[in-house]
């Protein structure tokens, strides 16, 4: 199944719940959102059961969120293997890249075992 790179953007309001003892976005939180992006992005073309998170690679952080800015987290399908898909996100407010990086995600059969997903990129 060939498929054509998509974008997909989620918007978030940093609230008081969110923050660190420093009052910015708990890289937790920011790290939860990051993955929720990436695994909407892979499951836009492949079925949620079968989609399982199996690692964040390079997650950067290059500058702090505060309470009441909205952000937003963009993602895209960057490659695939076999049975994985590996997403792009990044997080901003406006152009400027707060924080960004990659997640991997592993279609699997009923059995939580990989299986091929078929997918190709355009």
């Amino acid at each position: 199944m060939k498929y054509k790179v998509k974008e997909h953007t989620t918007k978030r309001l940093v609230r008081g719940e969110h923050l660190n003892h420093h009052g910015s976005l708990f890289a937790g939180i920011a790290a939860q959102w990051f993955v929720e992006s990436g695994y909407i992005a892979a499951v836009e073309v492949l079925p949620a059961k079968n989609m399982v998170c199996v690692r964040i690679d390079t997650l950067s952080f290059k500058k702090p969120v505060r309470a009441g800015e909205v952000v937003s987290y963009t993602s895209r399908i960057d490659s695939v293997g076999k049975s994985s898909v590996k997403t792009y996100t990044k997080l901003t407010i406006g152009d400027e890249i707060l924080v960004d990086g990659y997640s991997v995600f592993v279609h699997v059969d009923e059995n939580t075992r990989p299986t091929p997903h078929h997918l190709e990129l355009e």
